[in-house]
């Protein structure tokens, strides 16, 4: 499989997961991992999208070390992506809408726990580096991303 194909793939895994473990590091250095509701937006390909509480102490981790790492797996199981990247917290009301939008129901967790909407942030993650994985035909891809920033 050609970096491209695999690059295409995974995109579309991640599209079609709706769900991923985020994996950040605490103030102890030890990883810690969610489930996480993120999104792609069309004008930014290569960056993941979710919302979340400031309140949450996942914002501190990320203010403090913005590496992170995500996973991802289809119902089936059968294949994996793997993205790490560095996220940051963005306080923008507007994308903040437009990234509930594209998540819709996804946020009903969320929501039992994120009592007050005004505390609403977005966790943007650029990636760095997909990881395209088959297990069952032995196909394992790397494709590292060369990002411009806003």
């Amino acid at each position: 499989m050609d970096q491209l194909t695999a690059l295409k793939e995974a995109r579309e895994l991640i599209d079609e997961a709706k769900y991923g473990i985020l994996a950040t590091v605490s103030a102890e250095g030890s990883p810690e991992q969610r489930w996480m509701s993120p999104v792609r937006l069309p004008r930014f390909p290569d960056s993941l999208f979710c919302v979340t509480s400031s309140r949450f102490g996942k914002v501190v981790q990320l203010e403090t070390n913005p590496q992170v790492s995500w996973i991802f797996q289809p119902i089936g199981l059968d294949r994996v992506v793997s993205v790490r990247g560095r996220a940051e917290i963005v306080r923008d009301p507007m994308l903040a809408a437009e990234v509930q939008e594209a998540i819709g129901p996804c946020l009903r967790v969320f929501w039992k726990y994120a009592e007050l909407p005004s505390d609403l942030v977005v966790v943007r993650t650029d990636i760095e580096e997909y990881q395209y994985f088959v297990p069952l035909k032995s196909i394992r891809e790397r494709v590292r991303v060369a990002m411009e920033r806003l």
